[in-house]
């Protein structure tokens, strides 16, 4: 899968955290990935996840199987490479599709939800994050609490966890 947006939203952070779910809760194999644009924040930003139950041969994604699409310019640099039959989730505030796409595409409010429930925009790829754990069951929202509970500082635990469970609210409901 490819998560892409823009320096500052969180996707690589989303991406490591659900490689590292699935590597050290899942028994699986994965390998994450990171692209920045030249601006640290503001930038293209593009991070490759490969999960696996077998060994991973190449690092790089090709044609992912899921695509999510944080902005109007990633979804306009990436919408091309996803698979045919694949899965394309965008957020509706910052993404209008207007290309003909060989994907299921879903548009998910998840930026909205985020601001509207929590109020905070730093949980955003969380909420992401569990859209696309809601949609394709890779691996167990325990998990991602698990990593989340070593990487976050215990202030904003809840916040975070609170994030993760409207994402999977989002995605089960878009599935």
């Amino acid at each position: 899968m490819v998560f892409s947006g823009s320096g500052g939203q969180g996707v690589i952070t989303a991406a490591i955290i659900l490689a590292e779910s699935a590597v050290l809760h899942e028994d699986l194999t994965a390998v994450q990935t990171q692209a920045y644009g030249a601006a640290a924040r503001g930038g293209a930003t593009r991070s490759d996840v490969i999960i696996s139950d077998t060994q991973i041969n190449f690092p790089k994604v090709i044609q992912p199987n899921v695509l999510v699409c944080l902005t109007q310019e990633s979804y306009n640099t990436f919408y091309d490479i996803i698979r045919p039959g694949g899965l394309l989730i965008m957020d509706t505030r910052f993404v209008r599709p207007q290309l003909k796409v060989d994907a299921r595409q879903r548009q998910l409010p998840m930026y909205e939800t985020v601001m509207d429930r929590i109020g905070k925009p730093i949980v955003f790829n969380i909420c992401m994050l569990g859209a696309v754990v809601g949609m394709t069951g890779l691996v167990q929202p325990a998990s991602i609490m698990k990593v989340l509970e070593q990487r976050i500082p215990s202030g904003f635990l809840e916040m975070n966890h609170q994030a993760l469970e409207l994402g999977l609210e989002l995605g089960q409901g878009a599935s």
